[in-house]
């Protein structure tokens, strides 16, 4: 008799107890209604520890309102991502809670809400990135592909910040991740011109609806854009941060799995060229650059690519390599802008050197001497790339491209060209 009273009056206690956090659940509601959800956040909090005991109903609704407190606290700019990433975290309780119960009553709001929590984070995660704060970024790009695994592009840009906030265990983690999905990154977008706005819109794959815009009248101009696979550049920055970690044998079998994988995609033979010009492996770099052409020896990307990849070499004969392929992409594609910017900046190689050791003389005249000669090798530099960068700034009409002609130009008193160009808007 006595235990069954026992069992009585624990039941009494659990009823007793299961109305008092359903009680606080509601005046956390309340308290979000009023505009505090700092204050709903907090008494929530306060109760986590019980929660693991309520019914799954009572659960579900737990998350639901803690949710809802972090995304009002979100929008009042409260530690803006710090509370987005708990919003998500527990609206995707929510959602765990009631997929398992079968009783879905909060989930299809979570749903709604759990969109807008991606949409702030993506713009928290841009403006902490144009704010130059990779790292915290990158973390939230990592969240916002939490929230939707379809959206493997997002992981894409979370590992490319991550390189840029210098976080590299980070970003390893994450390309490792993109190359076990198998991720390619390739695509064909459709855009067209909006008639109202003369601006170019971008429609992604969606083929249909572009074409059907041009077909209602809003939109002309309809063009088609390819988008490279880049398992190239997921191999190549996996082996590059596995080198920078002393790791050279994980680095060239990661770029030679990612090869045996895709056998036919050009962009990993040059990420594993890339890899031995990076160990200076030279003859087996030029073994590699001689597949890539053999495969496609008219592609004008490949031949800049090769020398974007040549050019960063510290191998004299690298280098020059890199001159000719650059020449050999505009030869192919005489527009090919960039080709003829890197190869004035390739012509300018060394422009550095020359101006710190001009810096350092005094004004003896053995100091005079040796300064002239300098700045006679620097003129000549400068005449070498002046060809090319006149190229690149008649196809790119780039300010910074403009700004260093006309410098280039008053230091070797080119007072015509100087003022011609000068005068161009």
């Amino acid at each position: 008799m006595k235990i069954k009273n026992l069992a009585i009056a624990t039941s009494l206690l659990l009823s007793v107890a299961t109305f008092a956090q359903k009680d606080e659940i509601k005046a956390a509601e309340k308290a979000i209604k009023a505009g505090n959800p700092a204050e709903a956040k907090a008494s929530l909090e306060a109760m986590e520890f019980k929660v693991v005991n309520l019914e799954d109903a009572l659960k579900a609704q737990y998350y639901f309102v803690l949710g809802n407190a972090n995304l009002e606290l979100a929008k009042k700019k409260t530690e803006e991502g710090k509370n987005l990433i708990a919003a998500a975290k527990a609206y995707s309780e929510l959602k765990e809670i009631e997929t398992h119960s079968g009783k879905a009553k909060y989930s299809s709001q979570a749903e709604t809400s759990l969109k807008e929590v991606k949409n702030l984070l993506t713009n928290d995660a841009i403006a902490d990135s144009n704010e130059k704060r990779f790292k915290e970024s990158a973390q939230k790009l990592y969240q916002v592909y939490n929230l939707d695994k379809k959206d493997t592009t997002m992981l894409y840009y979370a590992a490319g910040t991550a390189i840029n906030g210098q976080d590299y265990d980070s970003a390893l983690e994450y390309y490792k991740k993109l190359k076990d999905l198998k991720y390619s990154g390739k695509a064909t977008l459709y855009l067209a011109k909006n008639k109202s706005t003369g601006q170019e819109e971008n429609f992604g794959s969606d083929l249909k609806g572009r074409d059907f815009a041009i077909q209602i009248g809003t939109h002309d101009t309809p063009r088609i854009e390819k988008v490279p696979s880049k398992r190239g550049e997921i191999a190549k920055n996996i082996s590059l941060i596995l080198i920078q970690k002393g790791d050279v044998a994980a680095a060239k079998k990661a770029v030679s799995e990612a090869r045996i994988s895709n056998p036919e995609d050009t962009s990993l033979i040059l990420s594993e060229a890339d890899l031995y010009l990076q160990t200076k492996d030279y003859e087996m770099y030029k073994k590699l650059v001689s597949e890539v052409l053999a495969k496609d020896p008219n592609n004008a990307d490949l031949y800049y690519n090769l020398g974007v990849i040549s050019g960063q070499s510290s191998d004299k004969q690298t280098k020059i390599d890199a001159e000719g392929y650059y020449l050999k992409a505009i030869q192919i594609d005489p527009k090919y802008k960039n080709a003829y910017l890197n190869l004035a900046v390739l012509k300018l190689d060394g422009e550095k050197e020359l101006v710190e050791s001009m810096n350092k003389l005094g004004n003896t005249p053995a100091d005079l001497k040796k300064f002239n000669a300098l700045k006679a090798k620097q003129a000549e530099l400068y005449k070498s790339a002046i060809p090319h960068l006149e190229k690149a700034y008649e196809l790119l009409k780039d300010t910074d491209v403009k700004k260093t002609l006309l410098n280039m130009y008053n230091a070797l008193d080119m007072t015509a060209k100087y003022n011609e160009l000068k005068a161009k808007n």
